[in-house]
């Protein structure tokens, strides 16, 4: 990912912008793109405001954001959470045209209970099928984290395996990684 920066009214120091430069290029590894990706940096600083205007340009995407605060940093952080949440917008977009709107159904009743006088017994009332969808691992945790499921079913990219990522009592991420 190309990123070109532009200061207004203030000098920068080399931490802000390897800083930035090191929030911004983590957008790239979730942005399907097979030819450019640019990115337009503006910062500025009016009186005690800091402002950072973000568009991030690509062959099937345009987008933007702006944010002012009073610390630089904050403000890379925060226009660095809206590009993220609309490149979430932008992916569930495009996964849904890819899918064709209902390949998948998720079920949340599988497995209920039976009661057979002495205790109660698991049944299978119903099972599904679907084609996961192969992604890396960082695109897995950022669609999780981006759903309400607590886990997700997928095809690792890199090992082409099915994975499963699941959330964790305390708000992590946990991978399964079978290996046969």
């Amino acid at each position: 990912m190309n990123i070109a920066f532009t200061f207004k009214n203030f000098e920068p120091s080399d931490h802000l912008k390897k800083y930035a430069r090191r929030r911004f290029e983590k957008l790239g590894k979730f942005i399907r793109h097979s030819g450019r990706l640019e990115m337009q940096v503006g910062m500025s600083v009016e009186n005690y405001r800091h402002r950072i205007d973000v568009t991030l340009v690509s062959d099937n995407l345009n987008l933007s954001a702006s944010e002012k605060s009073e610390d630089m940093y904050a403000t890379v952080d925060l226009v660095f959470d809206k590009l993220a949440a609309q490149v979430k917008k932008h992916a569930e977009k495009n996964k849904d045209h890819r899918r064709g709107g209902a390949n998948i159904a998720v079920r949340e009743d599988i497995i209920s209970y039976a009661d057979t006088g002495s205790g109660r017994e698991r049944t299978i009332v119903g099972t599904d099928h679907f084609t996961p969808k192969p992604m890396g691992i960082d695109e897995a945790a950022l669609q999780l984290d981006s759903l309400d499921y607590d886990f997700l079913v997928f095809l690792n990219a890199e090992t082409e395996r099915v994975n499963v990522i699941y959330r964790r009592k305390n708000g992590d991420f946990g991978l399964i990684d079978p290996t046969f």
